[in-house]
């Protein structure tokens, strides 16, 4: 691995003020109000949620303000979920390259969710617990949201338009066929669970370990063909905003996305996921967890208007429930005045499991201040010759060249390696 002249890694440096100008001309001032409510019913413990409405790309600069929602549905106890919702968000951030305008902001999140998850992951397992956790990781930032996640929590879009799409993808293996193949590939085993001289029983688990999932962050005593890859879309919304559904499988295994949907249209962002919690419970009971949190990306003109009185005791709440039709109607005719603009641009859709993928390729390696190179994993400073290329040894592009960035640490290629099935995992559990 070659390192690179100090002079040219300078330039890709904005200073502050510059950042800031730009930030300002391209914003236009039009940025929606984001709203969001959150609702929860426990029965094992083991899902936790996250929400940051404060934070901010340009340090200093509110015209760079995003917001992030994240849910973590835990299994094998909840050690997994609580780390990953205190740890995730740091190690995406960290491995976003500095000095970016918004665009180029927005571009990079693909690679660096893939960082993050992958770098969550490993940090978890060091400590050797067993428990897991799925993770659907949600960023907003004005028009467009970018979703990561793993596992079977979901996140959908309703627009006004009363389109409904999904931004995530379930990693179940009694659905998710490609999956199937992927862990039984990396040598992993695909099975129901079979009690002796008896018949085979419940969903498609992979053995050892027998989880139903095929990604997720954590669950060490599984193996690591269960990957924390994320699958990542991103999408651009019209002016006419839209809503988000956030949830753990507990309101999935109930309600189809439609009926989630459908079941909190005309409430406000806090009732709604009440409702959407408390429907599922009636639907099914509470047989899981069930978290659910909503979030509404409202245009400027709509978010100005007045609001009705914050609600002071249940009374009222009965009361807005009761006339929830004529909430419904008003919801109705803005949609319709909506709809004709109601179209979602899709920016970004992947969800391969191999890193070489998903980490692309660099022309140059990322440098540091100090003249050292990054892991593009974990970000720990590599000198020239410690870097192992993310590409060394891939048979999934014959255009990648081994001395070709990005490059991994020693120990995040051994992870690599390890969920691709080209090493048995390096975690063992007596």
């Amino acid at each position: 691995m070659a390192s690179g002249g100090g002079r040219s890694h300078r330039q890709d440096f904005v200073s502050l003020a510059a950042l800031i100008s730009r930030e300002m001309k391209n914003e236009k001032m039009e940025k929606p109000t984001v709203r969001y409510g959150q609702a929860a019913q426990s029965r094992k413990g083991e899902d936790y949620f996250m929400v940051r409405t404060d934070c901010q790309r340009i340090p200093g600069n509110p015209s760079s303000t995003f917001s992030v929602f994240g849910i973590f549905d835990g299994h094998n106890g909840n050690a997994a979920a609580i780390y990953t919702r205190e740890h995730l968000l740091s190690h995406v951030l960290s491995a976003v390259p500095r000095g970016l305008g918004r665009e180029e902001w927005l571009h990079a999140l693909k690679r660096a969710l893939v960082a993050g998850f992958v770098k969550t992951d490993k940090e978890f397992q060091n400590r050797g617990e067993t428990s897991g956790t799925t993770a659907t990781f949600v960023i907003v930032d004005a028009w467009t949201v970018t979703v990561a996640s793993v596992g079977d929590s979901r996140c959908i879009l309703d627009t006004q338009g009363g389109a409904i799409s999904t931004l995530t993808v379930d990693h179940r293996l009694e659905e998710n066929v490609e999956e199937r193949e992927r862990v039984t590939a990396s040598g992993g085993e695909v099975g129901r669970l079979s009690m002796v001289g008896g018949p085979e029983v419940g969903p498609l688990r992979c053995w050892p370990g027998g989880l139903c999932l095929s990604r997720s962050i954590g669950d060490m005593d599984v193996g690591e063909f269960i990957v924390p890859v994320p699958y990542v879309k991103q999408v651009k919304l019209s002016k006419a905003g839209g809503r988000l559904i956030i949830a753990s499988d507990g309101v999935w295994d109930a309600l189809s996305s439609e009926v989630a949907a459908k079941s909190c249209r005309g409430l406000p962002a806090e009732l709604a996921a009440r409702e959407v919690v408390k429907e599922a419970i009636r639907t099914t009971g509470l047989r899981d967890d069930t978290t659910c949190i909503v979030v509404d990306i409202i245009p400027p003109k709509i978010s100005e208007e007045p609001l009705p009185p914050k609600k002071q005791n249940i009374q009222n709440i009965l009361r807005s429930l009761l006339f929830r039709k004529r909430s419904h109607d008003s919801a109705n005719k803005l949609a319709k005045k909506l709809s004709a603009v109601g179209i979602v641009e899709e920016l970004f859709e992947e969800g391969s499991a191999m890193l070489a993928e998903r980490l692309g390729n660099d022309d140059s390696a990322v440098q540091t201040t100090s003249g050292l190179f990054t892991c593009a994993v974990c970000q720990v400073d590599l000198a020239p010759s410690e870097g192992i290329s993310v590409h060394a040894g891939s048979i999934f592009s014959t255009s990648s060249k081994p001395w070709q960035g990005p490059f991994l640490c020693a120990d995040c290629r051994n992870k690599k390696d390890a969920m691709e099935g080209k090493r048995p995992s390096g975690v063992q559990v007596a």
